[in-house]
């Protein structure tokens, strides 16, 4: 019994209605309702192309419909014309549809094929290919396609979330500037790493997220968080380059200590304001501060020493492009 029980609660976990799936079940009811008090010919047709219609985003759906309206035009030609001269039989259809597939491949409009296919096949079952029939499936695909679009136009906001994939970005860098600052301090590292991991699973999302919202503004081009997360993005290819020299010194210079205090300092301001000027400013003084240290007197503090230089080099360029996002409100 208690096996059942957690089998069932998984298929429940697992059982969801999203946004699009709520969209597409009111928007194939909507275009059948309609179909039918216009009392059109295969009514639930509407509710199938509708169905084809509604995608992922509202730049996605008016693509979709694009495809599909030129590709059931196209249809209804080739249909008028094959059916029109050779009849109505199995074989001129199959020929028709071999003249049909490359003709909406190399129009790029290939997406309509399953909705153009719907409509040849009502030409088809009928027998006779005539003016009202014509109308019929010109209302039918305007019903359809339009029920699509309407419902398709609400998109649920996803500010909030992308914020929070941005608070818990920040939150993970400052955890791995900590470790380097604590392992400069301490030189030992216990630190398994796993931000890094989890940075990586979090810019995915987040960057896939951002670019649905690009997509759903029809006049916006760009997205304030995708600029953002592509920045860090880029910022966490030097944090992985340098980790492993870091955390690899041969020994724990006097240099360490003056690197370890401005990473700390570092960790506690990782926001999505810019003060990268401020800090690459800092970096500039710990050169200074670097520069007038006793020299390395022996070849394991000569390597920690440069291992230490090239990483203050590296670090300004984290802040360099840093600087270069204009940041958020």
């Amino acid at each position: 019994m208690h096996f059942l029980f957690n089998k069932g609660e998984r298929l429940m976990k697992k059982f969801s209605i999203g946004y699009r799936t709520l969209k597409t079940a009111l928007g194939a009811a909507i275009a059948i309702a309609v179909a039918q008090f216009f009392d059109l010919q295969f009514y639930t047709a509407a509710g199938i192309l509708t169905i084809l219609s509604v995608q992922p985003t509202k730049k996605k759906s008016l693509h979709a419909v694009y495809t599909r309206v030129i590709s059931s035009i196209v249809g209804i030609a080739l249909a008028y014309f094959f059916f029109g001269i050779f009849g109505y039989n199995p074989i001129v259809l199959g020929i028709m549809l071999l003249f049909f597939i490359p003709t909406i491949v190399s129009l790029g409009v290939s997406e309509g094929f399953v909705s153009s296919a719907v409509i040849i096949m009502h030409i088809y079952s009928q027998g006779n290919f005539t003016v009202d029939l014509l109308y019929n499936e010109l209302a039918l695909m305007a019903i359809g396609y339009s029920a699509g679009l309407v419902v398709n136009m609400y998109m649920p906001d996803i500010q909030a979330e992308l914020d929070w994939y941005r608070r818990e970005l920040e939150s993970l860098y400052a955890k791995i500037f900590s470790e380097i600052a604590k392992y400069l301090k301490e030189g030992d590292m216990l630190w398994d790493g796993h931000e890094l991991v989890k940075a990586v699973e979090i810019l995915n999302k987040a960057k896939a997220l951002a670019f649905q919202d690009v997509e759903n503004h029809l006049t916006r081009k760009e997205n304030l968080y995708y600029v953002y997360f592509d920045m860090r993005e880029q910022q966490l290819e030097i944090i992985e380059r340098v980790l492993p020299k870091i955390t690899a010194l041969p020994v724990i210079v006097q240099q360490s200590n003056l690197v370890a205090v401005f990473m700390e300092e570092l960790s506690e301001n990782v926001h999505s304001g810019n003060t990268a000027s401020h800090f690459r400013e800092k970096l500039v003084e710990v050169k200074v501060e670097f520069a007038k240290m006793p020299l390395p007197n022996d070849h394991q503090t000569f390597l920690a020493m440069a291992a230490l230089y090239q990483f203050i080099e590296e670090m300004d360029a984290y802040l360099a492009i840093k600087q270069s996002f204009k940041g958020m409100k």
